[in-house]
């Protein structure tokens, strides 16, 4: 099978909510790390303020519709 044919696959949720806090952050949050748990989603990682803890916060649950969000950024 030729590799240029091979079907693209869709990002998973850890994907989309990775990207959207990578893009309404723009580098504020240092170590990012998602991880997926039954039927939550857990944020980790550092940031230098509270404000950019608040804007992963509002773009994970946007790309998170129906679980929990816990965002364990660690503010230092």
């Amino acid at each position: 099978m030729d590799l240029h044919t091979l079907p693209k696959t869709e990002p998973t949720i850890a994907d989309r909510v990775e990207q959207l806090i990578r893009q309404r952050t723009t580098g504020l949050v240092r170590e990012l790390k998602i991880s997926v748990l039954p039927g939550e989603i857990l944020v980790t990682g550092r940031a230098a303020t509270y404000y950019a803890k608040q804007l992963a916060t509002h773009a994970a649950l946007e790309a998170c519709e129906h679980l929990t969000l816990t965002n364990d950024i660690e503010v230092y």
